[in-house]
C-alpha cells in the first residue's frame, strides 16, 4: 500500500455509516492520521476507526447552525499540515458528490498544501442498494439522476423534468419532502411514480418506507424518519418490496421495512 504522508492533507470519503464499508485506502489514512476534520453526519461507528490521540474537529453544518467556509476549513487544515501532520478531512459518502469537497481542494492547492483525494461510498447508491432498490435495472431504469434537495437557492433548482427510464435519487432533501414531491408532480412525473425514502442507510438505525410519489411525504412523516433521508424516485422502487427482504437480514434489528408500504406498492 502506498505511505501515508506527514504533511499532506487527505480528503477522505466516509461513505454512507457502515465503516466496513470505508476503502482500504480510507481506513489506513483514519488510522494514521493525526488530526481529523470531519462532518456532523460522519457515524460515530466510523469516527471510532481513527486513533484515540489524534484530534478531531467537528466542521460539519447542520441547518440553523454556523456553517464553515471551505477556506476556512482549509486555513485551519493547512496549518496542521505545515506542522508535518497528517491531516484528514472526513466527508460523508463521497466527498466529491455534494461535499463541496472539490472547493475545500481549491482552497487548499491556493494555500499550497498538497492534497489527496481518497473516494468514498455515496448514499446515493448505497441508500437505494441497502433498502432493496437498484437503481439501474433492465426494462426499468437506463439512467441515474442524483440532486441536492436543498433550497438555498431556489433559482437554481434543478430541472426536475427526466427520461421516463431514469431513477431519480435526491440527497439532503428530508427537510422539503412534501415540497420536492410537489415540484417533481408540477415538472411532469405522475403522482403515482413508486417512490420510497430511506433513512441512516447502512447504520443501525435504517428505516425506509415506499409508496407513490404523491403520498410519500405523509408516509415518510408517519413513520418518523427524518435526516439523514435519500429520496428514490422511478420505477425500480416497484421493486423494494421483493428484494428487500433479501437485503435486509444482513443489517442491524433497527432496519423496518414497513408492512403497509409494501402492501401499497404491490396495489
Amino acid at each position: 500500500m502506498r505511505p501515508i504522508e506527514p504533511g499532506r492533507v487527505y480528503l477522505v470519503g466516509a461513505g454512507p455509516g457502515d465503516p466496513e464499508l470505508l476503502t482500504l485506502r480510507a481506513a489506513a489514512v483514519l488510522t494514521a492520521a493525526d488530526a481529523v476534520f470531519h462532518d456532523q453526519l460522519v457515524s460515530d461507528a466510523v469516527l471510532s476507526t481513527t486513533r484515540r490521540d489524534a484530534e478531531r474537529v467537528d466542521v460539519g453544518h447542520r441547518a440553523g447552525s454556523v456553517r464553515h467556509e471551505p477556506a476556512e476549513v482549509a486555513g485551519w487544515m493547512a496549518t496542521r499540515a505545515r506542522r508535518g501532520q497528517v491531516v484528514a478531512r472526513l466527508k460523508g459518502g463521497d466527498p466529491f458528490v455534494f461535499g463541496r469537497g472539490g472547493e475545500e481542494v481549491q482552497a487548499l492547492a491556493a494555500l499550497g498544501v498538497p492534497c489527496e483525494v481518497v473516494p468514498g461510498v455515496t448514499s446515493a447508491l448505497a441508500a437505494p442498494a441497502a433498502a432493496g432498490i437498484p437503481v439501474s435495472h433492465r426494462g426499468l431504469s437506463r439512467s441515474i439522476v442524483i440532486a441536492s434537495g436543498h433550497d438555498r437557492d431556489p433559482a437554481g433548482r434543478p430541472a426536475w423534468a427526466t427520461p421516463a427510464d431514469a431513477t431519480l435519487v435526491v440527497l439532503m432533501g428530508s427537510a422539503r419532502l412534501a415540497a420536492l414531491a410537489a415540484e417533481l408532480v408540477e415538472a411532469g412525473w405522475e403522482p403515482d411514480t413508486p417512490a420510497a425514502v430511506v433513512m441512516a442507510a447502512t447504520t443501525p438505525r435504517q428505516r425506509q418506507v415506499c409508496g407513490r410519489l404523491g403520498e410519500i411525504a405523509e408516509r415518510a412523516a408517519g413513520a418518523g424518519l427524518g435526516p439523514p433521508s435519500v429520496l428514490i424516485v422511478g420505477e425500480v422502487v416497484s421493486l423494494a418490496p421483493l428484494l428487500a427482504p433479501v437485503v435486509a437480514p444482513g443489517l442491524a434489528a433497527g432496519v423496518a421495512w414497513a408492512a403497509a408500504s409494501a402492501a401499497g406498492m404491490a396495489e
